[in-house]
């Protein structure tokens, strides 16, 4: 790893560790190092062959040297905005957890007062689920051997805010089966809401935004078509006056 320029950071590891979950990835984050850093080598040899195969065609295996010059500067630039794009996976990942939440909290609460166990209720949850099925099974099925140890490893997999805080509910309402911490459920129901309705916002900024740049761009090809002759034939009539 050191040879690799991969240093032993704990605050990165754990920082890389987070990001990784949060996209559903279950890798080290040393591994994840090591990889990247093998790839962007390879990306970059690829570039390398590509140019000079330019000259000497059979270093590319008499392939395109334009198409391993591009398939390697593309991958390189992936790789070196790894994070951006990390990032953006791990956006668009909560989003989709944070509704299958937030419906399966409602249900929860639907069954509250009800003399079922709280794995049952869970149970009964289960068809609402979509994305999170397989965890959310996972962590029916793990129920009966620990329940504790079962919360936190759903809440590792998924990785993200809304998990933790919905695993952490789930815990206190199963230790204490009491009708108060249903009120917590219920917190956390109007939190997941805010947070759905503040990225449908952030969504509709965005799209407002595009939608901006690209009626932008009629506007400047008819100036570019139509004003900018005008302008020139009136610079060339200033330089014929002057």
């Amino acid at each position: 790893m050191r040879l690799l320029l991969i240093g032993p950071d704990a605050a990165k590891i754990e920082a890389c560790r987070q990001l990784l979950a949060g996209c559903g990835l279950r890798i080290h984050p040393l591994r994840y190092w090591l990889w990247k850093r093998l790839t962007l080598g390879a990306a970059l040899l690829a570039v390398a062959i590509g140019y000079a195969a330019l000259s000497r065609p059979y270093l590319a295996l008499y392939l395109s040297p334009y198409a391993f010059m591009a398939t390697g500067g593309g991958a390189g630039l992936l790789l070196l905005a790894d994070r951006t794009v990390l990032e953006a996976i791990r956006r668009q990942r909560t989003g989709r957890i944070v509704k299958e939440i937030y419906t399966i909290s409602r249900q929860l609460l639907y069954y509250n007062g009800s003399r079922l166990n709280l794995h049952a209720k869970l149970e009964r949850c289960l068809p609402f689920s979509r994305g999170i099925r397989k965890d959310f099974a996972q962590l029916l099925n793990e129920w009966y051997y620990d329940p504790a140890a079962a919360i936190g490893a759903f809440r590792l997999r998924l990785g993200t805010d809304e998990a933790y805080s919905f695993a952490e509910t789930l815990d206190s309402i199963r230790r204490h089966e009491h009708e108060s911490y249903y009120d917590l459920l219920r917190q956390r129901i109007g939190d997941y809401k805010d947070r759905i309705e503040l990225a449908k916002e952030s969504r509709k900024e965005t799209a407002s935004y595009l939608l901006f740049l690209l009626a932008g761009i009629p506007i400047l090809n008819t100036f570019r078509l139509f004003i900018y002759p005008w302008v020139q034939e009136g610079q060339k009539l200033f330089q014929t006056l002057n």
